[in-house]
């Protein structure tokens, strides 16, 4: 199971923090990203652990969103800032329960196991 919260509303410029707590998966050794899906668009990739260590993002979120994992607590983080209107959506952690190629990391496709969504709103 995956249970994202820290979704809500803020302003452009702002910031907000979300976290995927996970129960039978272990994020520090599946496969685990988060993704996005905007009003009337499809569900893309934002962010990956490509391996156990090497992370990779979406050119959208470059420079202004980080993914991170505390292994202790089984959870897995995605800290946005310098927020625009156009990341308002839907986002989902992910979890592999299989190995996935580093260039797939992002690919809607790689993934098995799906939370159940946080809704973030930035507002201009």
């Amino acid at each position: 199971q995956l249970v994202e919260s820290g979704g809500g509303s803020v302003q452009a410029g702002g910031s907000l923090r979300l976290s995927c707590a996970a129960s039978g998966y272990t994020v520090s050794s599946n496969r685990v990203a988060w993704f996005r899906q905007g009003p009337g668009k499809e569900r893309e990739g934002v962010a990956a652990f490509a391996n156990e260590y090497r992370t990779t993002y979406a050119d959208s979120v470059k420079g202004r969103f980080t993914i991170s994992k505390d292994n202790a607590k089984n959870t897995l983080y995605l800290q946005m800032n310098s927020l625009k209107v156009e990341d308002t959506a839907i986002y989902y952690c992910a979890a592999a329960t299989h190995g996935v190629p580093t260039l797939f990391a992002l690919d809607f496709g790689s993934y098995n196991a799906w939370g159940q969504g946080t809704q973030v709103t930035v507002s201009s």
